[in-house]
């Protein structure tokens, strides 16, 4: 499979990266057994990056899995942490888990920031550049939805790794256009960042545009590798396939007969609005009138983001 420097980071990357969020407790919810034989069958096909974060709930199926084939991977997470306490125990938890004694890249996890960001969560950022100090971690950088975040990181010397959402329809990109987005990831690249796509298929609700999908991601100059989320060994076959070249139109990626839609329980929603705090789609509202959270299904990137925020397990897929 065809590998590529993450920018100035020295990390060598396959061009498709495997997604964990989808088969955690966030979306899928498949358990760990099943988790790490979709990853031991990516790692041996000839993926050799993984992305996944704090709140995906993944490590243990990726320790496992590494452990089950002996491929050590490169391996990307992220914390939504905000301060340095907290950001240091995040590092501290996937390095445990992951049983590994350094991070290749560590995120931090802002998909709704604004570009306040780096002042907010100044704390979290100290953390990991200190850790990158020690070379526990070997590349800090930020995922983002939004535009201006991405024009910011790629004058900042402190980021090496831009992990910016894109896809044809423009589906949860904040402060910008897709063509703005394209634009900042450029830059990006003229800056020496290592670039990542997220949500080429926004979210999965574009599987069914997915060669067009792909053909617009691996369009755009200065990226260097595109996570898309697998919850199956057909699915992993699929997208190898797709990325060495061995893409036939009559065969299409398989779901696995799962439905990602989600929807607001009413009789259980308390009107906290933490979901609609945390949506990164802007996608989650709030009906004043009968105080409770309800989902625009066209901006939803079905990411189960707001489920995790959910104190009463009032969101459900569906």
């Amino acid at each position: 499979m065809k590998k590529n420097f993450l920018g100035n980071t020295g990390l060598e990357v396959t061009e498709l990266c495997f997604g964990a969020l989808p088969m955690g407790p966030l979306q899928k919810n498949m358990d760990v057994k099943e988790c790490t034989e979709v990853i031991a069958h990516a790692l041996r096909k000839g993926i050799n990056f993984i992305d996944t974060a704090q709140m995906y709930r993944t490590y243990d199926p990726i320790r496992e899995a590494i452990k089950q084939t002996g491929i050590d991977p490169v391996i990307s997470t992220k914390s939504t942490a905000s301060t340095y306490e907290d950001m240091d125990n995040a590092v501290k938890e996937a390095l445990e888990k992951l049983d590994r004694k350094y991070i290749d890249i560590f995120f931090l996890h802002a998909a709704r920031a604004e570009t306040d960001v780096f002042e907010v969560r100044k704390g979290a950022l100290e953390c990991l550049l200190d850790y990158k100090k020690k070379g526990i971690i070997k590349a800090v950088g930020i995922s983002t939805h939004n535009v201006k975040v991405v024009e910011l990181s790629a004058l900042r010397e402190d980021i090496d790794v831009v992990f910016p959402i894109v896809n044809k329809k423009g589906i949860g990109i904040l402060q910008g256009t897709v063509e703005e987005m394209i634009e900042a990831i450029k830059l990006c690249h003229q800056k020496g960042k290592g670039v990542m796509l997220m949500k080429v298929l926004g979210g999965g609700i574009m599987i069914n545009e997915f060669n067009e999908s792909l053909k617009f991601a691996r369009s755009i100059e200065g990226y260097h590798s595109i996570a898309i989320g697998m919850v199956s060994k057909e699915e992993v076959d699929f997208n190898v396939d797709y990325f060495n070249g061995l893409y036939d139109e009559k065969r299409t990626p398989s779901l696995s007969g799962y439905s990602k839609r989600y929807s607001v329980v009413d009789v259980l929603c308390k009107g906290c609005r933490s979901c609609v705090a945390v949506c990164p789609g802007m996608a989650m509202e709030f009906d004043e009138e009968r105080k409770k959270a309800y989902i625009v299904q066209e901006k939803c990137l079905t990411c189960g983001y707001c489920t995790s925020a959910c104190r009463e397990f009032a969101i459900r897929v569906i």
